[in-house]
């Protein structure tokens, strides 16, 4: 058929470009000898036996799955709780659960972004704020998003500053996901303020490594709790778990209950991983000694590789191309080590990488090998 023709014209158009990707189911965990520098269980708190044994409990409790949406039968007890404690450890008034961080960045960018609005977006922001930007414009008059070079608060105020009186948000994250820098985030917010617009931080990784308590990068920042300001995360990186959450007043929750598709018209997180996630809360609030165990390991990395220290616990090290980025990948996964490979579209500055994201639940001596297999195979 014709249109199976295109798309393997396109697959082959994306081999020779060396852009493929594969799926690679592992095992049980006891089964699978590859050391992790891939994921993102930043704590190693996906394992931890208190957040597997809630997790248990309500698997027990309330069953696999939510059986709905959040508004018809989906939310629990779990849910309930694990939304106080993350607006507790965030500052917030309020929070609200989502089945996954990139449904909570689609829903936020909507909500925040009233017609008319502009948006102004950071260079190298995640796709799921990219995607939420384009949904914003989706069936609104006069939407716009204006791209900003990268971690640059005078280009931002730049461009508030030619657009006087127009409701406006400022997304970014704190943690950027490909290159693990850190935003200028008092510097973004007084400009935000000064202009009158709203700011919209992705803490996704640097809640539970940055921060009092962990409470993440715009709590490290001293801005938890401003006013014109929102928070988005997701569960399944320090937490271990799965999820996102929105952060800050109460009546952006209501909005978003009221309003928001992504939240209305999903099904619920499911009531085991909540409880799981809400015990890895506790374990994360009370975790000095594992955030600093982490900045000491992402220190050695970035020394051993010869690249800046990240802000948090992502090690980006630049390839010479995709080929080659796959190559030095597939190179250390044969070796035993899983390191993440990035590569155009996934890249906002178009250049190819390794991202290690460090894991402090693997043993000393086994992140020691997965460096030295890194430098081995270093193209």
């Amino acid at each position: 058929m014709e249109w199976l023709s295109g798309l393997e014209d396109a697959a082959a158009a994306r081999e020779a470009a060396g852009l493929r990707r594969e799926l690679r189911p592992r095992g049980a965990a006891e089964a699978d000898p590859v050391i992790d520098l891939a994921g993102n269980d930043y704590l190693g708190l996906s394992r931890h036996p208190a957040v597997l044994a809630a997790a248990v409990e309500a698997l027990h409790d309330f069953g696999l799955g939510a059986t709905g949406s959040r508004l018809v039968r989906g939310s629990t007890e779990a849910h309930q709780a694990l939304e106080d404690g993350l607006a507790e450890l965030l500052g917030a008034e309020s929070a609200l659960v989502y089945s996954s961080g990139y449904l909570a960045n689609l829903g936020a960018i909507r909500a925040l972004a009233r017609p008319g609005a502009l948006i102004v977006s950071d260079a190298h922001n995640h796709a799921s704020i990219v995607d939420g930007c384009r949904l914003a414009r989706a069936g609104r008059d006069g939407v716009e998003t204006v791209v900003a070079p990268h971690a640059d608060p005078a280009a931002v105020r730049a461009i508030l500053a030619a657009h006087p009186g127009r409701p406006a948000l400022v997304v970014t994250e704190s943690v950027f996901s490909v290159d693990g820098d850190l935003a200028p985030l008092p510097e973004l917010y007084d400009v935000a303020r000064a202009h009158g617009a709203l700011l919209l931080v992705d803490d996704a990784h640097a809640l539970g490594v940055l921060g009092p308590r962990g409470a993440g990068g715009v709590a490290a920042a001293g801005l938890a709790g401003a006013p014109g300001l929102a928070v988005t995360a997701t569960l399944s990186k320090s937490l271990g778990a799965a999820g996102g959450v929105i952060a800050g007043p109460a009546q952006l929750r209501r909005q978003l209950v009221d309003t928001g598709r992504t939240f209305i018209f999903d099904t619920a997180l499911p009531p085991a991983v909540a409880a799981g996630a809400l015990a890895a809360l506790a374990l994360l609030a009370d975790g000095d000694d594992l955030r600093a165990e982490l900045r000491a390991r992402a220190s050695c990395a970035a020394e051993r590789l010869e690249v800046p220290v990240p802000a948090g616990g992502v090690v980006s090290v630049v390839a010479p191309g995709p080929e080659q980025a796959l190559a030095w990948s597939l190179a250390c996964r044969e070796q035993g080590v899983a390191v993440g490979c990035f590569r155009p579209p996934s890249t906002p500055d178009g250049r190819s990488r390794l991202r290690l994201t460090v894991n402090v639940g693997i043993a000393p001596e086994a992140f020691d090998e997965a460096l030295d297999i890194i430098l081995k195979e270093r193209p």
